[in-house]
């Protein structure tokens, strides 16, 4: 039975098929997970590895070399960089972008195994190396604890309580605290002083820590009972520390060390990372959400959790929101539900002023129940709501009614013709059954490079397949059954129906066919025609402007702040702390978060984490609305320019596509650092010859201060002193030596001796310190062992790329101005590419123009898999290769619209532009596959062949120009949405154009094909 007939005739399942549609799709909506990004991997982890006391040479050579080594044996790496600086290698691990979530986890076991392995060839005083495979997770919620008067442990007491109450919550992952400052048991001992009592500092260290070691003492029988030995003597305060009996044995006087040095409690002086919130001291405290989670719902329960702890919440102390996503996707999914809402608005209103009230309803009415039956497939395949997915819903809008709209004309022109409403529901569904699922798998297989791609921005973007597949195979689906259902009853007989074409009469078809009899005559003339537009939109198609990704809409931007390398971090946080004042004080300013020594948490999917860095500091600051957002950057940009012209900073807007360091990245390589840095200057002075570049820097800075004690080793022997000792006493001196734990509960607390502020402060008079010599058993002056200490210069930043030396120059263009990183690139590549590379060195480009290559790459890796796919269904639907060419002469030509719709516009030709012209293919073809399916259907009828050509042309016409004008119309709320405005003017511009090529071109082309000639 054909399944029009089926479903007039059997209503009860029709209206059941209808009604779970219609109100399963509404409860599903309210169901589905809610993002505001869909969930993507970041393929990356860090190995990080102290080195103590080690030059960034010494640590790239002896440990930075010898793991990558290693790691570079696992087949799934892509990419390996690192950072090598005094004491410490940071090692960042990128694997393929093939590999997703489930088996990234056990990739990163085998990276912990392979680095666990290589620990054995790391150098002694080597630590243990860390594996973070967390670096990618994104804490959704970021919270700000501070308060003025509150101590760090004060804070971090609070913290730690909200942290374990948040964690309980359903839907949250973790909460982690960050920007803690250690705490520690300070012990300062004035080294004069011990030289004159003649105590050695080591027997000092010795006793803090074999004092307070937990020991087994193991245990006795009494009676029946074992009873366990516990010896007392642990230290059970800091002040208890002061009773140390401290004087060497034998001594008659007994000193203890109180009465030799200070103890207290305090953070340690140098930390390695501080936060602050409007200008007060802070820490931050991020949550993460479970996959899949409705993140609305979830905001909502940590909201009242944190209504609930206000009881515990001491005076005083402020908890403030850094950034709240569910907020953002709240109101960035209520705003698509809302677009998607007037598009659906938008389409039907058409529908209902073009095709009838009455069929207009119908197809409109099956469009709603197509969009919300669409929710339930969602949910069931787990695809959530946010951006790709609700902007594919309205991208496929348009398409969505063109099979509705196709199988509603067949029957209304059936019903002029005087057939029965089954009758003409049966023929146009058995007619154009095959031919439009042919067609809508064509437009599904367009889309079908996006889902596909392997790269990371596939992965992103990759939902957008997948929904419109969803969307449109159900659409094909409503369009055969509930079409016909409703029009059984909704559409009227026609009174005085006709036999003749008299059904494609008006002013519309009229020109048509002034139009196409034109065309068809000059038919040479036409093509030619055509052929200058295609030439003259190529030309303009080289003076759009091309981009990437564009930023997000959100009031958000970044100050990245960068000092002279070598800056304390001390040093760094004091200075910072003018522009925060200045900008919390800013009119347009709603708060300012301060990350000084790294990065923050990653509170976005496209937050940058910059590495470890003392002289490095980032202001996150919320503007009030993004009107003002731009000259708040300006002014901002001038006061930095003003009051701290030694820094270099980088104003940085929130990103919506994946992110990179910088947009212009030309990066050299090679094995000596000298070298590299005079590749770097060179290329750097041709950025800064172009007015439209800014953020001119390179990435291992400038070169640091070292000092360099010139130890006297023929001296130092005949006392009995070795380097390590000389080592020892500086660093017991002007930082401290770590020399034991102190317990305080579930807290341990390293206790750090070292000398008192006036002896650590004056480096002047360093010959005087006294270092202990166990040859004399006394303390000696430092000069007898160290007889110089003169000032050098390192390179304190050694970085490598694929286990190379890499020096890296980045710039981005202009941010207030019009020109896009790719136009600036464009400009200065070939001067860069220009100079003259020594042997073994070489040059290659990173930032947005190799995140937009790779991205492309892997989408062109399947794009002619899926044309091939493409091109053989439309063969097949015709059973002729010659028609299937016919309808695909039409896409080249679909360039010219979206050449000068996006010249018109002024918007950039972007990835998701890129998106939009592949996905018009699709388009183009459908409506071609519906006209040349009509054209047969009319030779089947015994029509001459020319004028079944003209008469099929002239039937389509409403079907391809309102499947044309829904989806143009359906495009324009993406028109105000940054991420989408590109993709949406290709499609309405290309489509439009399109539509005459469908029209016009296709006949053209067809009867020169098959020499048809309408007289």
């Amino acid at each position: 039975m054909n399944i029009a007939a089926y479903s007039m005739r059997n209503k009860t399942t029709s209206w059941l098929i209808l009604l779970v549609l219609l109100i399963g799709g509404a409860m599903a909506l309210q169901g589905l997970g809610r993002l505001e990004d869909p969930e993507f991997t970041l393929k990356q982890a860090l190995v990080i590895t102290s080195y103590p006391g080690a030059s960034a040479q010494q640590v790239e050579e002896e440990v930075t070399h010898r793991l990558e080594s290693a790691i570079q044996e696992l087949e799934y790496v892509r990419h390996i960089t690192s950072i090598s600086k005094p004491g410490l290698s940071q090692i960042t691990v990128e694997m393929r972008d093939i590999y997703r979530k489930e088996p990234l986890k056990q990739i990163w076991d085998e990276l912990r195994r392979k680095v666990n392995d290589s620990q054995s060839r790391l150098p002694p005083g080597a630590g243990t190396p860390r594996v973070m495979d967390d670096f990618a997770d994104v804490y959704g919620v970021l919270l700000a604890f501070s308060g003025e008067g509150f101590s760090a442990k004060a804070l971090h007491d609070h913290a730690r309580l909200v942290q374990r109450e948040l964690v309980t919550i359903d839907g949250v992952a973790k909460a982690t605290i960050s920007g803690v400052q250690q705490e520690q048991v300070v012990v300062e001992v004035s080294r004069a002083r011990l030289a004159n009592l003649g105590i050695s500092p080591q027997r000092i260290h010795n006793l803090l820590a074999s004092q307070n070691t937990v020991s087994n003492a193991g245990r006795v029988q009494l009676d029946a009972d074992a009873v366990r030995f516990a010896t007392s003597g642990e230290f059970s305060s800091v002040e208890a520390l002061q009773g140390l009996l401290i004087s060497n044995p034998g001594a008659r006087q007994q000193l203890y060390l109180g009465d030799v040095a200070s103890i207290y409690r305090a953070p340690n002086p140098i930390p390695d990372h501080l936060l602050r919130f409007n200008q007060d001291p802070a820490l931050w405290l991020g949550v993460s959400f479970s996959s899949g989670v409705n993140v609305v719902a979830v905001g909502e329960r940590i909201s009242a959790r944190l209504a609930e702890l206000e009881y515990a919440t001491p005076l005083g102390l402020q908890l403030d929101i850094i950034y709240n996503q569910p907020e953002a996707v709240k109101t960035s999914v209520d705003g698509f539900l809302i677009n998607l809402a007037q598009a659906v608005v938008i389409v039907i209103v058409a529908l209902l002023l073009t095709m009838g009230m009455r069929s207009g309803f119908i197809i409109g009415f099956v469009l709603l129940v197509t969009v919300l039956g669409t929710f339930i497939f969602m949910a069931m395949f787990g695809i959530t709501l946010h951006r790709v997915s609700l902007g594919a819903l309205i991208i496929a809008l348009g398409m969505l009614v063109d099979n509705a709209i196709v199988i509603c004309d067949g029957i209304l022109v059936g019903l002029q013709r005087g057939k029965k409403k089954l009758d003409a529901a049966v023929d146009v569904v058995q007619q154009n059954m095959w031919p439009l699922l042919g067609a809508t798998v064509i437009a599904i297989i367009a889309f079908a490079p996006i889902g596909l791609s392997a790269d990371a921005t596939g992965e992103f973007a990759g939902s957008m397949f997948w929904v419109l597949l969803i969307s449109l195979l159900l659409s094909w689906f409503t369009a055969l059954t509930l079409v016909p259902f409703l029009a059984d009853k909704l559409l009227k007989p026609t009174l005085n129906p006709s036999a003749t074409d008299d059904a494609y009469r008006g002013v519309v078809y009229s020109v048509y066919r002034g139009m196409l009899k034109v065309c068809l005559r000059f038919r040479v003339l036409t093509m030619v025609a055509m052929a200058v537009l295609l030439i003259a939109s190529v030309f303009a198609f080289g003076q759009v402007k091309q981009s990437f990704f564009p930023a997000a809409n959100t009031p958000i931007y970044y100050v990245e702040v960068w000092y002279p390398q070598g800056t304390d971090i001390r040093a760094t946080a004091d200075d910072i702390a003018a522009a925060e004042a200045y900008l919390v004080q800013h009119a347009e300013v709603d708060s300012v978060a301060t990350t000084i020594g790294q990065g923050a948490l990653r509170f976005t999917l496209t937050y940058v984490v910059e590495k470890a860095y003392e002289n490095y500091a980032q202001l996150i600051v919320q503007g009030r609305s993004m009107d003002s957002l731009r000259s708040l950057m300006h002014d901002t940009q001038d006061y930095f320019a003003q009051a701290h012209p030694q820094a270099r900073i980088k104003l940085r807007r929130m990103e919506i596509g994946p992110p990179t360091t910088a947009k212009i990245e030309a990066r050299f390589s090679g094995p000596e650092p000298q070298v590299l840095r005079e590749l770097a200057h060179q290329a750097k002075a041709i950025l800064a010859a172009d007015p439209g570049v800014v953020n001119i820097m390179d990435d291992w800075r400038e070169r640091a201060k070292v000092l360099q004690p010139q130890f006297n080793e023929l001296a130092a022997r005949r006392v009995g002193i070795s380097k390590a000792d000389v080592d020892e006493l500086l660093l017991a001196n002007f930082i401290g030596k770590n020399v034991g734990v102190y317990r305080d509960g579930t807290d341990l607390l390293p206790i750090v001796v070292r000398a008192p502020l006036e002896e650590r402060v004056d480096l002047d008079n360093w010959q005087d310190l006294q270092i202990y010599s166990l040859v004399f058993d006394r303390y000696i002056p430092l000069a007898q062992v160290v007889h110089d200490m003169p000032l050098a210069w390192e390179d304190s930043l050694i970085k490598r790329r694929d286990r190379r030396r890499t020096l890296t120059v980045m710039a981005d263009p202009n941010l207030f101005g019009e020109e896009t990183a790719a136009v600036v690139q464009a400009r200065v590549q070939p001067l860069i590419e220009a100079i003259e590379l020594p042997s073994g060195y070489s040059l290659s480009w990173g930032g947005e123009s190799e995140a937009s290559s790779n991205a492309q790459a892997a989408l062109f890796t399947s794009l002619p898999l899926a044309y091939l796919g493409m091109f053989i269904i439309t063969a097949l639907l015709f059973s002729s290769a010659r028609k299937a060419a016919v309808i695909w002469t039409t896409v080249p030509l679909s360039v010219i619209g979206v050449s000068f719709g996006l010249l018109l516009t002024g918007q950039p030709f972007s990835f998701m532009a890129l998106l939009g012209l592949i996905s018009l293919t699709g388009m183009l073809i459908k409506n071609g596959v519906v006209l040349l399916e009509q054209v047969q259907i009319e030779e089947d009828s015994g029509k001459a062949a020319s004028d079944a050509l003209f008469d099929a042309a002239v039937s389509r016409v409403r079907p391809v120009s309102m499947a044309a004008v829904t989806t143009i119309l359906g495009m324009i709320p993406l028109l105000f949405d940054e991420f989408f405005a590109a993709m949406a003017v290709t499609i309405m511009f290309g489509l439009g154009f399109a539509t005459l090529l469908t029209l016009l071109v296709i006949p053209v082309t067809y009867s020169l094909v098959f020499h048809r000639r309408v007289g």
